[in-house]
């Protein structure tokens, strides 16, 4: 342990706070809050823990901490910290999905839409719907039930909907602010639950145009009835307030949590979500986390009531979200808690292989990669690759490998500007020298190992340029392939040295990845940039056609062999004036024949 640490350990406060945990790069890699600070960071510097907690503990360097006066206090900075550092260690709710809402609209004549949209505005939302499905079915049957109108700008004249019945046409008659009042109230109890009520009233609707001897009024009552029944069936119902609700279950094992939510709408268990994450504090405290994680960095929605299981701090919840927090002891709701627990136990037992079999090829592989380099845990990995037919259209394409996965929006593409002719050298220096330039410019973050799919004099070029030019001290990795193409070797140093690593290890496997995809990536910008080169020479010199019709021309046609074969009546109808089109196919035909 570093005396700095040892030193830092010795004055911690006894009261409750937040730490952050900070990596050889001073960069926050993880956020903690502690009921009693003293003890909650000592315990990440004595004893054993498992190997996820052991690598956390590996990669710190320093810490802070920030004491609060109680608990809530606590709980509320970590989020924030977390939110504000979004450290590599914590909880990451990046991916959730926007849930859709159904909307009746404040316009005069007001419109039912599925949104994934809220805005402050006269409208009227109900939801979320986490199935989206459920929600489209809903509007469709209150589209059979409430003529409103379905255009987003009014037409001149009545369309389909009209002659279907789901629309009373205001385009072209007068339809009262009343009618309109009425129908909304009307699908506004529904949507809040009132759907039985809606029921019963067309019930009597079908029995008096029945008594009446108007059967086909009555039919369309009795239609109306059954689709109702259809779509409501489809949803179990859990009980009987309409009160929209979220239940929170969750279970432990292995240094892993896993939590499952239950959306409950106007009474109805219509869809649950599933989170699955380390777990590096106590559970009860890591599920406060996820909660408040839950609501405030995702889209969603506080409902009016959450259902808890009782080894949560209750109080904390509820002052957290500011929503009622409960803890059932028996009835439905209690067996909806427990549902929620059993679920996310067996979604724990049945992830718990994949999770291993996927830290094998990610984590570990990293792990293994830099003890046999003899470097840092290699977390954040860039690829190079170089891409050209004898020098003509050169090119270069970078990757990105986070923990031991490609991280595509990080991936970037290079044209080669300087370089005349085949030198893949000169190339592969270019391109490094523009990458870290603009990484040290912008200060973005700097690789733990750069990979160069090339020989001795790749590898040199880079390392030259990193160290001579940019005075960065980053390890650089050159990727050998042999004679049937494929990863053969890693050379590491200057002069180049080979490490043997084994033909069936991950951190191999790892390599032959990385090497695929930037070779992938670089031969697929390679292919873009020669067809467009190619699409534009064989157009050049021709009176009217400039940079926006060529452009025009390779979205119609696709390529160049498609274009060839087109006649002057296909070019005109891609938008071409006739005489252009004339000039074009002549050219063609005169570069087909040469």
């Amino acid at each position: 342990m570093e005396q700095l640490i040892k030193e830092k350990l010795a004055v911690l406060p006894d009261q409750p706070g937040c730490y952050l945990m900070k990596d050889r790069f001073g960069t926050v890699i993880y956020v903690g809050k502690a009921k009693v600070l003293k003890n909650r960071v000592r315990s990440y510097f004595t004893g054993s823990h498992d190997g996820k907690t052991q690598r956390l503990v590996s990669e710190i360097r320093d810490f802070e901490y920030i004491v609060t006066s109680s608990n809530i206090e606590a709980l509320i900075l970590e989020l924030n910290l977390i939110k504000k550092h979004d450290p590599k260690y914590n909880i990451m709710l990046k991916d959730d999905k926007i849930y859709p809402f159904i909307k009746i609209t404040g316009e005069r004549h007001p419109r039912l839409i599925v949104t994934r949209n809220v805005k402050k505005d006269k409208g009227k939302y109900f939801g979320p719907y986490p199935n989206v499905q459920a929600a489209r079915e809903t509007k469709k049957l209150l589209d059979r039930l409430y003529p409103l109108r379905k255009c987003s700008t009014l037409p001149d004249r009545v369309c389909l909907y009209y002659h279907m019945g789901q629309c009373l046409a205001p385009c072209v008659y007068n339809v009262t602010q009343e009618q309109n009042r009425q129908m909304v109230d009307e699908m506004t109890r529904f949507l809040k639950g009132g759907f039985k009520q809606i029921k019963e009233e067309l019930s009597k609707k079908m029995l008096a145009a029945s008594e009446n001897l108007d059967f086909e009024r009555a039919k369309e009552f009795r239609d109306q009835i059954a689709h109702i029944d259809a779509t409501m069936e489809k949803q179990k119902m859990t009980m009987n307030d309409f009160v929209d609700r979220d239940v929170f279950g969750y279970s432990y094992d292995k240094g892993w949590m896993c939590v499952q939510v239950f959306f409950v709408r106007q009474g109805k268990l219509i869809e649950r979500d599933i989170a699955m994450f380390p777990l590096y504090q106590e559970p009860e405290e890591e599920f406060l986390t996820f909660l408040g994680q839950f609501y405030s960095k995702s889209n969603h929605i506080l409902p009016k009531e959450i259902l808890l299981p009782d080894s949560v701090d209750r109080e904390m919840a509820a002052e957290l979200l500011g929503v009622t927090a409960t803890q059932p002891q028996r009835g439905k709701k209690k067996d909806l808690v427990l549902l929620a627990h059993e679920n996310a136990k067996i979604a724990l037992k049945e992830k718990f292989s994949l999770i291993e079999r996927d830290e094998e090829r990610t984590i570990k592989a990293i792990d293994q990669l830099g003890e046999k380099m003899g470097i840092y845990t290699p977390a954040r990995i860039e690829a190079f690759d170089n891409s050209n037919i004898q020098g003509t259209d050169p090119v270069s394409a970078m990757i990105v490998f986070i923990d031991g996965k490609p991280a595509k929006k990080e991936y970037r593409k290079y044209k080669i500007k300087t370089v005349k002719g085949p030198d893949d050298y000169e190339s592969m220096r270019e391109v490094v020298r523009r990458r870290y330039t603009r990484v040290l410019k912008e200060e973005l973050p700097l690789p733990d190992l750069i990979i160069i799919d090339g020989g001795k004099g790749h590898l040199a070029a880079a390392q030259d340029v990193l160290e001579n030019e940019l005075g960065l001290t980053i390890p650089v990795a050159g990727l050998v392939k042999d004679d049937k193409h494929r990863t053969s070797n890693l050379m590491v140093g200057s002069p180049p040295e080979i490490v043997e690593l084994e033909r069936n290890s991950q951190e191999f496997y790892l390599l032959q990845r990385i090497q695929d995809e930037v070779h992938r990536f670089a031969i697929t910008f390679h292919r873009q940039t020669r067809g467009k080169t190619a699409f534009q020479s064989i157009l050049d010199d021709i009176p009217g056609v400039g940079e926006k019709r060529r452009k025009v021309l390779l979205k119609h046609f696709g390529s160049v062999k498609k274009m060839k074969e087109a006649s002057i009546e296909d070019i005109i109808a891609a938008g071409m004036p006739s005489n252009t089109a004339e000039l074009i196919y002549e050219k063609l035909q005169e570069k087909e024949e040469a």
